[in-house]
């Protein structure tokens, strides 16, 4: 069981569940409406994997400079794991994402294989410029709604456009944050990254203000008619207003100057409960039949 436990917090379990998530809610809102298709659980489970061969490869390579953090949140760090099994965990995982890829479409396929070759890049050559890898990650969030959407139509809606915008922003404000933790190690190790160049007490605040903004900002498919969906649908109110209410929470403890664990664990809850807000402006509309796709 520990060894189990080790494993799901080294491939960042939880982050893979909502990305999978975050993909069938892009199906889902592309083909307005839900009926199952085994591309849905093909694009989860590409999702899943992907994520999780990418974060193993991270920790692997963050194992020095997780050591120097006291980093006892990662398995590699408390000595659950080796790191060569984390080596292993992600030559295993990513391949098994792209073959699901394979039975989804081929710009699906493309996009999958297109961001592992950039996450491996990145994780191998680019660990030190850290200021990439906040955007990086944060385009990671933002995607899965893209590619969910790709895998039902070959059009994107201007609402996909927008959730994925939120989550870029939101995911942004989380690697900010994740980057204060990391904050002495980073800077023994020279590493580039926000808390660095500005310093941790403007991280902060900017981490707050992405938090913040993109919360403001979510409500506008609520009040404006983006998507008919989405209008005046009191369910997507009540479920974003959880989301918000975390998020500007969360913020307050940053701007405090509070440790960093738990703005991240309910930054991450915020983000769940957005998740389940775009999916409930589904419910408006009539479970449809399962078209050819």
């Amino acid at each position: 069981m520990k060894k189990i436990k080790a494993i799901a917090d080294l491939i960042r379990a939880d982050h893979g569940l909502m990305l999978g998530i975050a993909v069938v809610v892009g199906f889902i809102i592309s083909a307005k409406g839900f009926f199952f298709h085994e591309k849905i659980i093909f694009s989860f489970l590409t999702a899943f994997f992907l994520e999780a061969g990418t974060f193993a490869l991270n920790d692997y390579f963050d194992y020095e400079v997780d050591k120097k953090n006291k980093r006892f949140d990662r398995p590699l760090v408390r000595g659950d794991i080796k790191p060569e099994t984390a080596l292993a965990i992600y030559f295993i995982t990513s391949p098994i994402g792209i073959l699901f890829s394979i039975f989804v479409n081929k710009t699906c396929f493309l996009i999958a294989l297109t961001n592992l070759i950039i996450a491996t890049f990145y994780d191998v050559k680019f660990k030190e410029i850290k200021v990439i890898g906040n955007f990086y990650i944060a385009f990671i969030m933002a995607i899965p709604f893209v590619f969910g959407a790709l895998a039902y139509s070959e059009e994107i809606s201007k609402i996909i456009i927008f959730f994925a915008i939120l989550a870029f922003l939101s995911g942004l404000g989380r690697e900010i944050m994740k980057d204060i933790m990391d904050f002495y190690g980073d800077m023994e190790r020279r590493t580039k990254s926000f808390p660095l160049y500005i310093g941790e007490k403007n991280s902060r605040y900017l981490s707050s203000l992405l938090f913040i903004f993109s919360s403001i900002i979510a409500f506008i498919p609520f009040f404006v008619e983006i998507d008919s969906s989405y209008y005046l649908n009191p369910l997507f109110f009540l479920f974003l207003c959880f989301s918000s209410f975390l998020f500007i929470y969360s913020s307050y403890l940053l701007i405090k100057g509070k440790e960093i664990a738990t703005p991240r664990k309910l930054t991450l809850l915020a983000i769940f409960f957005g998740l389940i807000a775009f999916l409930a402006g589904m419910l408006r509309l009539n479970m449809c039949s399962c078209p050819s796709i």
